[in-house]
């Protein structure tokens, strides 16, 4: 015992002050099976029972707008918990299943019921706004059953934030009110706002309060009953509830309308084609409907919201699959720009939004994330998606309608985003609530020299520099296109300029790798980190250089078997269990592939797609998480998992596709209308890939690919229009 309160001293002796909008966490997302649905603004998470809030205090709810709708709802049968039996998220993601059994049940000391002789499926989804649950019964037993079922349920409205850990002085009352047609919750927020969830029931409970319904159930032998509920979350418009089939049904059509148009991928590997599926299926559940056009929101449940970072990179790695999405993120942040200064919200003219937020603490300033722009990457990336679309698309119908906002951007990277003019885009919040690190990496203690030490800003990231960099060579290209030579002319002048100054105060000879950083000094942060990738995958990294930034990438420092690291083992602050200073992130991997792959290192991209296939395979529903742990590989045993990953997350379920047009060296061109394939390997878990209905301009194509051994064969299946198709060895 008094080694125990020596222990507890001691952490209180220790204790910081953590770091803004920090995550507070007393249970793992991993701690027990969660089930996540989404549609459109909402989204709910469950346990493996179907059920939310049984137990300590986490997730689970339906959301809506950044508020949690329904923070209890628990199906009792006979007032125990039934047995669970199967519990499993429809590959389509269209609705959760779960399958139960009575538990036994007693009356006067002795069994009334055996257990399993009731079973029950629970089929739960989202349409609109509304979740959805029919519970059907059926009674195997030889003899009638009568039982009582209870569904019990509560709303708090809590915001997200207040969910993941941040308190609040103050916040509206929850009212609850019994009607005819069910109940009611009502919440009157500081923001004047006023939400409703409304829960109703068919049939009819014999007994409704206002947080538990009683239903009663009279079943002859191999009889089936059925009871529907219905969840209604509205903040200013009420929505439609329609009856449980036809809204099945078109959740079900909207899915399959979602994906008609999309390339599919199929391999000889069983296990690869279900990472597929899911993938596929987490990207479109993930993609909302937005008045500028598709959007991917950013994971479950923290990033259910538009981020300008994630939506951008998601559809880069998606582009071949998928050019929609890049043009709905396109006009999406475009809209969003910022077109005045906002210190709160780190605002600045052409600066491109980084996530926005529709709940109570957003809309009262609680926290700065309404619409949020503290982000320093976002403004390039933007640019250069619109470049890397236009190539993919020809699209010059939306690049010229955004062309202003493209000059914009441009004009932020020169005018804001290098404020002291050295040639280095560099980032400093511009209020103590704003992000203290505004890259990817944005955890508090990312950005650190070799020594450890927090690095000061201003802050110019590696990353970064290479996106500006691919800004201004792909904005080059949109100028010349709309006719403004001596513009592209300059912007070409500009990135040359960069890519000289980045090599000589970047590279660092004696780690092998691009510094993170450079301080606010102009000192580099000397840390072996998988941000040297990315300046693969712009271009800005000198071509020798290319395989000594792959060979310390892939030694064991940083590559543990699994996948790259964010920071080398070794490093000071390297931390396996941290969520930027150690962890592997599949989106971070898959980005590294494709720049190893543009450096002609298809073999190395190979070697990372390999170690993030066999961590998916250890995955619960073949999906990979928004990050996991950077131990060591050990045998007989998967990846570690990260305990507050967001699963699905949108740039994970990305990646998959991204390995796969990384180790085929694809390229589409519309300009030259053609697919090609430069030097193409396989890893070795597929021995065939079939790619069906690969779109360029007017044409469709399908086509096979088979290893054999270190040599890859293209064998075009079918071809609909001209594109030529190509395989260059």
């Amino acid at each position: 015992m008094q080694e125990a309160a020596r222990g507890v001293d001691h952490v209180k002796d220790a204790a910081i002050e953590l770091p803004q909008h920090y995550i507070e966490t007393e249970t793992s997302l991993v701690q027990r099976a969660l089930r996540s649905l989404k549609h459109e603004d909402a989204f709910a998470v469950f346990d493996d029972y179907g059920d939310i809030g049984v137990g300590r205090a986490g997730a689970e709810g339906v959301y809506f707008n950044d508020t949690r709708f329904l923070s209890w709802y628990e199906l009792r049968f006979e007032g125990m918990r039934p047995l669970l039996l199967s519990s499993v998220v429809q590959d389509d993601n269209a609705a959760l299943s779960v399958d139960l059994a009575n538990p036994d049940v007693h009356a006067d000391g002795v069994i009334s019921l055996p257990r399993d002789a009731i079973a029950f499926e629970r089929t739960k989804f989202l349409w609109r706004a509304v979740c959805y649950e029919r519970i059907g019964f059926c009674n195997y037993s030889d003899s009638h059953r009568r039982f009582r079922v209870e569904i019990c349920f509560s709303a708090d409205f809590r915001d997200l934030f207040e969910v993941r850990g941040e308190t609040r002085a103050k916040r509206g009352a929850v009212s609850a009110f019994v009607t005819e047609a069910g109940v009611e919750f009502h919440y009157e927020g500081l923001d004047n706002l006023k939400r409703k969830t409304e829960l109703r029931f068919s049939p009819a409970p014999i007994r409704l309060e206002a947080n538990r319904a009683i239903f009663e159930f009279d079943l002859a032998p191999n009889a089936r009953g059925s009871l529907f509920a219905s969840v209604l979350c509205h903040d200013r418009n009420r929505p439609e509830c329609i009856d449980f089939q036809n809204a099945f049904r078109a959740r079900r059509r909207d899915i399959r309308a979602a994906t008609s148009h999309i390339a599919n991928v199929a391999s000889s590997n069983d296990v690869f084609n279900e990472v597929c599926r899911r993938s596929t299926s987490d990207l479109y559940m993930l993609i909302s409907r937005t008045a500028h056009g598709l959007y991917p929101y950013a994971g479950v449940p923290w990033y259910s919201t538009p981020f300008g970072r994630d939506g951008i990179i998601t559809a880069m790695l998606l582009l071949w699959l998928d050019p929609a999405v890049a043009k709905g993120v396109l006009h999406y942040l475009a809209a969003t720009q910022a077109k005045t200064f906002d210190a709160f919200a780190d605002a600045e003219p052409g600066k491109i939004l980084h996530e926005t937020r529709n709940g109570e603490m957003a809309r009262l300033g609680e926290v700065p994330f309404r619409l949020y722009y503290g982000t320093v990457d976002a403004t390039p990336l933007f640019v250069m998606l619109a470049g890397m679309y236009f190539d993919r698309t020809g699209d010059a119908e939306t690049l010229k309608a955004i062309w202003p906002n493209i000059k914009a951007a441009l004009h932020w990277v020169d005018a804001y985003g290098d404020k002291d003019g050295d040639g280095f885009v560099e980032y400093a919040r511009q209020t103590e609530t704003g992000l203290v690190n505004q890259g990817w990496k944005d955890s508090y203690d990312s950005i650190f020299h070799a020594d450890g030490a927090l690095a000061q800003g201003p802050i110019a990231l590696c990353e970064v520099q290479g996106y500006v960099f691919s800004a201004k060579t792909h904005a080059a290209k949109l100028a010349d296109r709309f006719g403004e030579v001596d513009f592209a002319n300059k912007l070409r002048a500009q990135a040359l300029m960069l890519q000289t100054r980045f090599e000589a105060a970047f590279w660092c000879e004696d780690i092998g790798v691009y510094a993170l950083a450079l301080d606010g000094r102009k000192n580099p942060c000397r840390v072996r980190t998988s941000n040297s990738g990315h300046a693969l995958f712009t271009g800005i990294a000198a071509p020798e250089r290319a395989a000594r930034v792959a060979q310390t990438l892939l030694a064991r420092d940083s590559f543990s078997g699994w996948g790259i690291r964010t920071v080398a083992s070794g490093e000071a602050r390297y931390n396996p269990i941290s969520y930027h200073n150690g962890s592997i992130w599949p989106h971070d991997n898959a980005i590294i592939a494709l720049g190893f792959s543009r450096y002609g290192l298809a073999r190395e991209a190979c070697q990372i797609f390999s170690a993030i296939f066999d961590a998916a395979c250890h995955q619960e529903l073949r999906r990979l998480p928004e990050l996991f742990c950077g131990f060591i590989r050990k045998p007989h045993r998967g990846p570690t998992a990260y305990p507050v990953a967001c699963a699905p997350q949108a740039w994970a379920a990305a990646a998959p596709f991204a390995f796969l047009a990384a180790c085929l060296r694809m390229d589409l061109s519309y300009a030259t209308d053609s697919i090609s394939f430069h030097d193409p390997i396989m890893p070795d878990f597929l021995e065939f890939v079939d790619i069906r209905h690969l779109s360029l301009r007017d044409s469709s194509v399908d086509l096979k690919f088979h290893r054999h051994g270190q040599d890859v064969t293209l064998n075009l299946l079918s071809r609909r229009g001209a594109a030529k198709v190509m395989l260059a060895k």
